[in-house]
């Protein structure tokens, strides 16, 4: 079990855009998961990328099939292992949503999302990847794959009014790593 240090914003290495992967089921790429989902599991996240533990590669992961602690409200999202992914868009609806992200530790804001979407690419031994995905689930997916292309969320936020600390904008809810 390897917990990786996730970088925070202000870091350059998480505005760069991750390279795809040309080889799967290697020793390395299931090194790289095991320490992705052990990084995720102990900070409570949603998902992970890996440019946020300073890898430049397009893989993340998401979801766990469990109530996440940071969004107990949210509805449950698949373990997903995503490599060089692909998102289409399947219409133009946009739902607004609060989102926090373990490199923007303590903050969260309101940040506008395509409501559906498809989503396509690889797991770890080279296998497609076809789901559609809508809601919290999409919401979850973009915002991670954003992570690929050197976008964290707060570049996202429209309304600087509904962007803050987390402690204030919800008083109670344990989420000190987000």
């Amino acid at each position: 079990m390897t917990i990786r240090t996730i970088l925070k914003m202000g870091d350059a290495r998480l505005l760069r855009v991750a390279q795809p992967v040309t080889t799967f089921d290697t020793p390395e790429l299931h090194a790289l998961l095991q320490d992705l989902d052990d990084t995720m599991a102990a900070a409570n996240g949603a998902g992970l990328a890996a440019p946020q533990i300073g890898v430049d590669l397009q893989v993340v992961v998401f979801g766990n099939g469990t109530p996440n602690l940071r969004y107990p409200d949210a509805p449950v999202v698949p373990r997903t292992v995503l490599i060089n992914p692909v998102i289409t868009l399947l219409d133009n609806s946009m739902e607004e949503g609060w989102e926090g992200c373990l490199s923007v530790p303590g903050l969260r804001g309101v940040v506008p999302r395509h409501a559906r979407i498809r989503y396509q690419g690889f797991d770890v031994r080279g296998e497609r990847i076809d789901r559609e995905a809508s809601g919290f689930h999409a919401r979850v997916v973009q915002h991670e794959c954003d992570h690929l292309f050197g976008v964290l969320y707060p570049m996202r936020v429209r309304d600087f009014t509904r962007f803050g600390y987390t402690e204030v904008l919800f008083p109670g809810l344990d989420a000190t790593d987000d």
